[in-house]
């Protein structure tokens, strides 16, 4: 065996450096290393003697290690406190390539001892903090990195952070980030978050590498798609600081890129982000801008902006300070809610006179205010503090990434837009009109800036001599006019006068009128349904038009006709120069206006002054016209001429319910019955009545109006075509409803069809596949609906070519079923089996 020489190893304090010493006679050595630590507020030295056979080489390498500060370790093994730190020797680096990296590498092995695994991956770790070139050291030993994540399951939590620590440093250096992830890195941090039982050191250098990690967009991916997503979203409600940022950060490192943030919505990222900004917490102002760089990057994406919206934040425009130096405070004056409702003054005086100082010293006496009103005023006194202070944006600039906009919370984002409405900037003031449109999306918002005072503010900027300003701000009102609130504003701002001069402006924008028209429609009648509802009943296979029938506007609202009370008051607004322009529109604008313009129109039809109007304004070859445009989309044709107009079959549908419905509201004129040739309105009514491609819902107000113009012009057929073209499918798409309202007066209207005899019925009823629907329902109703069920079904039996469409839906075992119960209806039941083939 060869001999071994000694080597004495010296500790340099406030240093990471061993000095080896040794005699070179030998091939090889025996080291022994001696290394002291202490513990705090206690002068015990622990030592710990770690052995190894290292090669010797020509210069004594240099270590880092932990050690104990101002002791030096003599050659004989003691140790001796000293002040200042001996110089370190000048040697060169190839011995610590050499000699030094390798032999703690070798020491991470899996069968040396774990004191010497923890011992030699902290050394690694706090030699790696020296930056780039220490980690290529380490690095260029291969398969050292599948030992250092392997120390990740140790049971030592110093083994652990150590590991994780050096994984950090690794993962730093951009052409290690892959290497890091091939090793299992990502798989081993996994199971250790997923422990119940970790310190926090851990957790923060298991969360920072993969904030490191994430850099890397395919690696970003890698952990968006993994179990960890989750365990960072839950990291965010830990208390530590420290853990918040990190995980904020992996979370920002991901939104990124847009591939990640489907994962990262339905992870539920985003109320816990917002949850950060709502709540300033003092000593967060890092996780809060890395909250806030996450979302800014998620809202890019329309849907998930909207969801940051219903998480109460708003986005605000950047304007720059200097804009609103603008603002002029008032000073003295009565105190007064945002939204100009001020308090009630109070005789009570003060005892020295303070009242007459402090206006509004005794207005919340007695006065209760609700929440909304209550967070307005806080809103609004802490915005206008920090306008005057000059710092309303110096936060906002320096924690957004993106300069055009910033997040706030609810309360300070209402109250920071409606403060901008009172700016002189033009840019500023089209910027926040637009974002408060943008931001209109529920009825809780809408109300939050009601409350904030925007609605008075809007109405001065229509006004206002630039254009995109006046766009901005009516934007913002069609998107307040959703609320039946504001259109009671709207009503005593005598709104009516302002939108007919936007409408009858030639001058104005396509964009501006045709918000004014929607604006128009809302306030004739701000009751709105959200669902499509007939009050009228198929009599005789017609449909007598209801007052308190109801027809969307294409934007999901339903109009309720005006009462009389409000009538007399758009009476009084509209003049024959709109009625005109009201009926241009009809006649030659986009689909949208149309409908809303028909709407309009429509509460006007029961005034002898109005229809006076409407028919010198050439209502009829309007509504003529609209009706051919509909007509000439056949079931044969691929819509080509829908396409050139612009027009989808939706809103081609909505367009001629809404014709209909008007046209069938002029019927009752006197005047107008006598003045219009209706064999025109006939021939296109028929045509669109048998056209495939528009819905049911808007065929019913045709066969409404065919069949009421029919008691004019007197065509025999017009009562056949209604019902087979529009009540069939009409029926056969409520028995298939799951409800079973519904799909029993089906049955009922369906019976009381076929009980008068129309050939063309049966035929129509079975060619639409009405036959299964039919016997499905059969099964599920009884009593009257299954004797009607049965009259149905033995009238298209009848037909001898419905026979093998009545026994492929399963009618026979239904019909045996009700046989064999020998109830009322077996009789009925056996007649028709004994008629089937079987």
């Amino acid at each position: 065996m060869a001999s071994m020489s000694t080597i004495n190893l010296n500790l340099y304090p406030n240093s990471s450096l061993i000095r080896c010493q040794h005699q070179r006679k030998h091939h090889a050595c025996h080291v022994h290393l001696r290394t002291a630590s202490d513990r705090k507020g206690s002068s015990d030295v622990k030592h710990t003697t770690v052995s190894w056979i290292v090669p010797i080489t020509s210069h004594p390498p240099f270590v880092h290690i932990r050690h104990r500060r101002n002791c030096v370790e003599n050659y004989d093994g003691t140790s001796v406190p000293t002040e200042v730190d001996p110089p370190l020797p000048n040697l060169g680096k190839s011995s610590l390539e050499d000699s030094y990296i390798g032999v703690f590498i070798q020491m991470l092995g899996l069968y040396n001892d774990p004191l010497d695994r923890e011992q030699a991956v902290t050394t690694l770790w706090k030699y790696a903090l020296g930056g780039k070139q220490c980690v290529d050291n380490i690095m260029k030993f291969s398969g050292c990195i599948n030992l250092i994540v392997n120390l990740l399951k140790s049971d030592s939590p110093f083994s652990c952070e150590a590991a994780a620590g050096l994984l950090q440093s690794i993962s730093s250096v951009d052409i290690y980030r892959k290497t890091v992830e091939q090793s299992g890195a990502i798989e081993e941090i996994t199971a250790v978050l997923l422990q119940t039982t970790l310190t926090l050191e851990i957790i923060e250098r298991c969360v920072f590498t993969l904030n490191n990690l994430s850099v890397d967009e395919e690696l970003g991916v890698k952990i968006a798609k993994s179990d960890l997503l989750h365990m960072l979203i839950k990291l965010l409600d830990r208390e530590e600081v420290k853990v918040k940022e990190s995980a904020g950060g992996v979370l920002a490192n991901l939104a990124l890129n847009r591939c990640n943030h489907n994962a990262m919505v339905e992870a539920g990222v985003i109320p816990m982000l917002a949850k950060l900004l709502k709540y300033d917490v003092e000593g967060q102002s890092v996780v809060r801008k890395k909250a806030k760089n996450a979302l800014m990057e998620l809202s890019k994406d329309e849907f998930y902006k909207i969801l940051i919206i219903e998480a109460d934040l708003m986005f605000v425009p950047i304007i720059g300070a200097e804009a609103y130096k603008s603002l002029r405070p008032i000073t003295h004056s009565w105190p007064s809610l945002p939204d100009g409702t001020e308090f009630k003054r109070t005789p009570t005086p003060s005892r020295y006179g303070a009242s007459e100082l402090l206006l509004g010293l005794h207005a919340r006496e007695n006065s209760e205010l609700e929440e909304a009103k209550m967070k307005a005023v806080v809103g609004r006194s802490r915005q206008q503090f920090l306008a005057r202070i000059g710092a309303i944006e110096s936060v906002e600039v320096e924690s957004s990434a993106n300069e055009q906009q910033t997040l706030l919370p609810l309360i300070d984002g209402v109250s920071r837009l409606v403060l901008m409405l009172e700016l002189e900037d033009i840019s500023a003031i089209s910027k926040a009109a637009r974002s408060i449109s943008d931001v209109l999306i529920s009825e809780e918002i809408r109300r939050a800036f009601i409350v904030a005072g925007a609605v008075p503010r809007l109405l001065q900027l229509l006004d206002h001599n630039d254009n995109a300003v006046r766009e901005s701000a009516i934007s913002a009102i069609e998107k307040l006019s959703v609320s039946p609130e504001v259109c009671q504003i709207f009503k005593e701002e005598n709104m009516f006068t302002l939108l007919s001069s936007f409408i009858k402006n030639v001058g104005i924008s396509q964009g501006i009128k045709e918000k004014a028209v929607n604006i128009l429609a809302r306030i004739s009648n701000p009751e709105k349904v959200r669902n499509v509802e007939f009050d009228d009943k198929l009599i005789n296979g017609s449909r007598n038009l209801s007052r308190n029938s109801q027809i969307t506007d294409g934007m999901g609202d339903t109009f309720v006709a005006l009462s009389p009370s409000q009538t007399m008051v758009m009476e009084k607004m509209i003049d024959s120069d709109i009625i005109s322009c009201l009926v241009q529109i009809i006649k030659s604008s986009s689909p949208n206006l149309q409908i809303k313009a028909a709407s309009i129109l429509e509460h006007f039809t029961s005034s002898d002054v109005h229809l006076s109007a409407l028919i010198g304004a050439g209502l009829d070859s309007a509504l003529l016209s609209v009706l051919q445009k509909t007509s000439s989309m056949s079931d044969t044709e691929d819509g080509n001429e829908m396409e050139k107009h612009g027009d989808s079959n939706e809103e081609a549908g909505l367009v001629i319910a809404s014709a209909s419905r008007l046209l069938a509201k002029m019927m009752n004129s006197y005047v107008f019955r006598h003045k219009t040739n209706f064999i025109p309105f006939v021939r296109e009514l028929r045509k669109n009545l048998k056209n495939g491609k528009l819905t049911h819902n808007s065929k019913e107000w045709v066969a409404t109006c065919l069949v009421k113009m029919n008691l004019i012009v007197g065509f025999d057929d017009i009562d056949v075509e209604v019902v087979v073209y529009e009540a069939i499918p009409r029926l056969i798409m409520q028995m298939k409803s799951p409800y079973s309202d519904t799909y029993e007066s089906a049955i009922f209207e369906l019976k009381d069809i076929f009980s008068r005899g129309i050939g063309e019925c049966s035929i129509a009823f079975s060619a639409a596949g009405g036959i299964f629907p039919l016997v499905e329902v059969i099964k599920k109703i009884r009593g009257p609906a299954l004797e009607s069920g049965l009259a149905v079904l033995c009238e298209l039996s009848k037909n001898n070519e419905n026979h093998t469409a009545i026994i492929a839906a399963g009618a026979v075992p239904v019909l045996k079923r009700i046989v064999n119960s020998e109830g009322s209806h077996s009789n009925k039941a056996l007649h028709l089996i004994k008629m089937l083939p079987v």
